[in-house]
């Protein structure tokens, strides 16, 4: 059949279009649509720079034209910025349904220095338990506040090197500093009565008292002596001394020269 002579026919032109022309050609047709339907002036995200080129705001990308802008508008990677950019606008809301944060006041003090303060070594006479008492003074504390303690941990603090034999007690009260006692890194007893504290509120003295529990001495004593007992039964009685023959006396060394001196 002869296209040649048809009205509006050309020579040449009559070929099957490949792959790429079609998406070319379908990619065209999608940005003309797109001009039409959508207007970028109401777009937050679509800004044109000095350059004379288009930025997408909220991917931080960078387009030649137009339609590069409303191609990526319709890519996973500008949808996916769009759904999270919407979650975290409707956490903001204020009347989204998880729970609001209790808002604490922050009080603000001067600090005029450290208390004093007094330590008191005590033992007592039945348990033979060893006790420290606390007496720190707070003339000048503010009002509504209650002295507080707590124990720390050698290898907590910050200011020492740290070393497991000792830990620290802190004393807080404000407009006062905070001061810290080194004590013995043993256990503290806090059953009833070995444990207490106490406010003075007319003297504004803080007390504080507590015992170290008893530690076994001979632990490691009778351990080393039951390991150290004979497997073959047991032990007999010890051998009779040596009798020195008759007519002769022993030879008894001479006796030791002591010197007195004052501790």
């Amino acid at each position: 059949m002869d296209f040649q002579h048809r009205a509006g026919g050309k020579t040449g032109v009559g070929g099957v279009a490949s792959a790429s022309e079609s998406n070319r050609d379908r990619r065209e047709r999608l940005r003309q649509l797109a001009l039409e339907t959508i207007n970028l002036a109401k777009d937050p995200y679509f800004m044109r720079n000095h350059l004379g080129s288009y930025e997408c705001k909220l991917c931080l990308t960078l387009h030649n034209n137009e339609g590069s802008y409303l191609a990526h508008t319709q890519g996973k990677k500008h949808q996916a910025n769009l759904a999270r950019r919407a979650a975290r606008d409707a956490k903001e809301l204020p009347g989204s349904t998880q729970p609001a944060r209790p808002q604490v006041e922050v009080r603000k003090f001067i600090k005029i220095g450290r208390p004093g303060y007094k330590v008191t070594k005590q033992r007592d006479p039945d348990t033979k338990q060893q006790s420290l008492l606390f007496q720190i003074d707070y003339p000048e504390i503010s009002d509504n506040i209650v002295p507080k303690h707590r124990f720390m941990s050698g290898f907590e603090q910050k200011i020492e090197p740290p070393d497991r034999r000792w830990q620290y007690l802190l004393f807080a009260a404000e407009p006062y500093e905070t001061i810290a006692f080194k004590i013995p890194s043993r256990e503290v007893d806090k059953s009833e009565g070995k444990f207490w504290t106490h406010f003075n509120l007319e003297t504004k003295q803080f007390f504080l008292q507590f015992a170290f529990k008893l530690e076994s001495k001979y632990s490691s004593d009778s351990s080393l002596s039951s390991s150290a007992a004979p497997r073959y039964g047991p032990i007999g009685p010890p051998p009779p001394p040596s009798i020195p023959p008759a007519g002769r006396l022993p030879h008894l060394p001479a006796p030791p020269s002591f010197h007195h001196s004052e501790f």
